[in-house]
């Protein structure tokens, strides 16, 4: 006799389409333990191979542009996705190709713009930021920029929350898409986080600027989060603040790991839903 089969467990299907950071810190492998530590089922289109670690990175190889489309179809044409997280895209071309294989995919999209290094120097080019607009922008649910990507998404310097808050509400009515302005780059012991969604009034979240190194992957963890949280039906207010509380708990239960900037500690915490 055949023994019936368990109960399935639905987890919402969650594709993470970014670069591999060999150390774990961040990128797809931040993305696989966030999605898997908030009960979803992650899949990837990795965009690029990186050697890095906690104090920078010292190679990277990108993935060709219909590689990282035929990845994402895989995904998609068998196993379904219920909402997608978008990192690093290196390059216009790959750009282009993600949009092609996002096409038809109509589930939340969040987009991570992440175009400016901790060091300030510039990761994609100019077209590429273009192209981003043009092509990813009115797609996504939400995009996730920090101060200074905002910055050169609103082509001006900016100081305070208030000027934040209006370059943020400038791209949501650009785009049609909501935008979540992270305020961690700024002055002060409060960090300021500004979700702006067209057509309604600004939500504001504030912490307590936390004195740690590590912090390696948090605006990957944090996106990937979001995405997860949306796949399971949370509101995107609901979401931005889950997610927010997962990162926070993440880095208080940091290993310690690596000489520079550290991962966090996402083994270590629990469902946040």
């Amino acid at each position: 006799m055949i023994a019936p089969e368990p109960p399935r467990i639905r987890a919402p299907r969650v594709l993470s389409i970014a670069g591999s950071d060999s150390s774990g810190g961040a990128g797809i492998q931040a993305d696989i333990k966030t999605i898997a530590m908030l009960g979803g089922y992650a899949m990837t289109a990795v965009t690029a191979i990186t050697a890095q670690n906690t104090v920078g990175v010292q190679g990277i190889v990108a993935i060709p542009p219909e590689m990282v489309a035929q990845q994402i179809a895989s995904c998609v044409s068998d196993i379904g996705v219920d909402a997608v997280k978008i990192g690093m895209l290196h390059d216009e071309a790959v750009i282009a190709a993600v949009a092609a294989a996002l096409e038809s995919v109509a589930v939340p999209i969040v987009l991570d713009p992440v175009m400016i290094a901790t060091s300030g120097a510039a990761l994609i080019a100019p077209d590429a930021a273009a192209a981003m607009r043009e092509l990813l922008f009115p797609e996504a649910a939400l995009i996730t920029p920090n101060i200074p990507e905002l910055a050169a998404l609103a082509g001006r310097s900016f100081n305070g929350t208030q000027a934040m808050i209006a370059a943020a509400e400038e791209l949501a009515e650009a785009s049609g898409a909501a935008v979540l302005a992270k305020g961690g780059h700024g002055e002060g012991e409060t960090i300021t986080d500004v979700l702006v969604i067209p057509g309604e009034a600004p939500l504001m979240f504030d912490h307590a600027r936390i004195d740690t190194r590590h912090t390696h992957g948090t605006g990957c963890t944090l996106s990937s989060a979001i995405a997860t949280l949306l796949g399971r039906g949370k509101t995107l207010p609901e979401a931005v603040r889950l997610g927010r509380e997962f990162v926070f708990s993440a880095i208080a239960a940091a290993p310690g790991y690596g000489a520079g900037h550290g991962p966090l500690g996402h083994q270590a915490v629990r469902d946040r839903g």
